[in-house]
């Protein structure tokens, strides 16, 4: 389990083409995404990469030295959320350019707003398996990462703070430009 590749290239093609220099990687799991994002940023840029458990991760973490972008990466342990609104009390509102969120389903509409706030306008939040193997358009699936990614989807077509791609790459792919 881990990012498509499509979708790591094409995150780490949209993070140059926009100068990202400060990224957020949402559910690091092994930690593919983490080394695709810090390998698309300049030298002084970093990936802070966020997961529940550093057992997965450290799976990834020599990978991460291999390549020579290990310090890129800073990972923090903790609830996503809480790291979040740790960046956000510490005042580092606007300063981030890009967010990679693949965690908890339940939890990405949480995510979305703190990722709005932590972000400068031209900032983008990429959203992973806004697809659900289909299960969004099925009206019979209820389970709670269906019902949470549904009502994303439908938040997101809306929202006037982004400008909003939905990409059938992957599990799905939605990209939320700010504004």
């Amino acid at each position: 389990m881990l990012g498509a590749p499509e979708v790591l290239q094409l995150n780490s093609n949209i993070m140059q083409a926009i100068g990202a220099k400060k990224v957020l990687d949402i559910g690091v799991f092994t930690g593919a995404s983490s080394l695709s994002a810090a390998l698309a940023l300049p030298p002084e840029g970093k990936v802070h990469a966020l997961d529940i458990s550093e057992e997965y991760a450290n799976i990834g973490k020599p990978f991460w030295e291999e390549s020579g972008v290990a310090d890129k990466i800073r990972l923090h342990i903790a609830p996503a959320a809480e790291t979040l609104q740790k960046f956000v009390d510490g005042g580092e509102a606007g300063t981030f350019d890009y967010a990679f969120i693949d965690a908890d389903k339940t939890s990405y509409d949480r995510y979305y707003e703190l990722c709005l706030t932590l972000l400068r306008p031209g900032g983008v939040i990429a959203f992973d398996n806004t697809l659900l193997d289909g299960a969004v358009v099925d009206p019979s699936k209820d389970t709670p990462n269906t019902v949470a990614i549904r009502k994303l989807n439908e938040k997101l077509k809306d929202d006037q703070r982004i400008n909003l791609s939905f990409l059938k790459i992957g599990d799905g792919l939605s990209l939320c430009f700010k504004k």
